[in-house]
């Protein structure tokens, strides 16, 4: 079916009332708010064109293959396209005022052709009718276009299995992104901790990284400022508890740690011996045989020798003197038994 004037009059809320004296150009044109979802249209024509003052377009489930031409409907805030058979984004760039797009249920390949939306906010493109084995691609240029403003974005179902693409997106406060192929921890942890550090709201249900021990507890204390994670609110009793509990971990990780390099740092020294450790004490007979004249410590020399005089060690001197008369006398001995006296 294609839109008409009729059906584009009749396609008001009932508030917006025609008036006697208006011709319908007239009507059309103050027209803010278009109804025209589940009308089996599949071609829009030139018709809305007159709608100028249009702020809201509603064309949900309906039978449009594209994106429609809305250069002269500048003023759109909001427009509804989800469950059409829509496969690429076009036909947006007049719309600089665009705040919300829905997109949801096409068959939408590339995330493309919002590098001029620098006022979205909201962006829903979830379940697209992808080919088989493939998944939705982002175009790097519209997503910095977005970077700034956007703060919702929904991708589920679009068997994404990362979305390190989306780290641009410094504003994003709410990510839904259930029943996709995203497995890596890591990644998330990054992404909360760093570009999306404000998330409230996470949904990643239908995920295999849903299936990680503790994953909802490890993901509260990721996102610090979470506030429903899948679909559940978590109290501040809950948030609390967790940091407490992962922060004694930390400590205990860290013990651990520092446990392991000791005993690794004493495996690696010599003969056993850990670096740290005070050097070999010397033996007393090591002490002994190197000092020479020894005196005992603060005993003055003169001191020592009456001592030595007292004890009963023998005097040096008389005893070279005996042993040399010793020696003398088994001279003359032996000399008188040879004759040689």
């Amino acid at each position: 079916m294609k839109l008409t004037m009729d059906l584009i009059a009749r396609g008001t809320s009932g508030y917006t009332k025609k008036k006697r004296d208006e011709s319908m150009q007239q009507y059309i044109r103050r027209l803010t708010h278009l109804y025209l979802e589940n009308k089996n249209i599949d071609d829009i024509g030139e018709d809305l064109s007159h709608c100028r003052n249009l702020i809201v377009l509603y064309l949900y489930d309906n039978l449009l293959n594209r994106v429609p031409c809305l250069n002269s409907n500048c003023s759109l805030t909001h427009l509804y396209l989800q469950n059409n058979n829509i496969s690429k984004i076009e036909n947006l760039g007049a719309l600089g005022r665009l705040q919300k797009l829905y997109l949801g249920g096409n068959a939408i390949t590339v995330l493309e052709g919002l590098d001029k939306l620098y006022q979205l906010q909201e962006l829903h493109v979830e379940n697209q009718r992808l080919p088989t084995g493939e998944q939705l691609l982002f175009d790097p240029r519209s997503l910095r276009s977005l970077s700034e403003s956007l703060q919702i974005l929904n991708v589920s179902g679009n068997h994404l299995t990362s979305i390190r693409d989306l780290e641009c997106l410094m504003s994003l406060t709410q990510l839904l992104a259930s029943e996709n192929q995203l497995s890596d921890m890591k990644e998330l942890a990054h992404l909360l901790g760093g570009p999306w550090r404000r998330m409230t709201r996470l949904d990643l249900m239908g995920n295999p990284l849903c299936l990680r021990a503790k994953y909802k507890d490890r993901v509260i204390v990721m996102g610090k400022f979470l506030e429903v994670l899948d679909g559940k609110n978590i109290t501040e009793t809950t948030r609390q508890f967790l940091l407490n509990w992962h922060a004694s971990r930390e400590i205990t990780r860290k013990k651990t740690q520092d446990n392991l390099l000791r005993q690794e740092t004493f495996s690696a020294a010599p003969n056993g011996s850990s670096a740290g450790d005070l050097p070999p004490v010397r033996s007393a007979v090591s002490r002994q045989t190197s000092v020479s004249g020894y005196i005992m410590p603060g005993l003055p020399r003169k001191q020592f020798e009456d001592i030595l005089a007292k004890s009963n060690f023998p005097d040096p001197d008389k005893t070279r003197k005996t042993r040399s008369g010793i020696m003398r006398a088994k001279n003359i001995d032996i000399g008188a038994d040879l004759g040689l006296e």
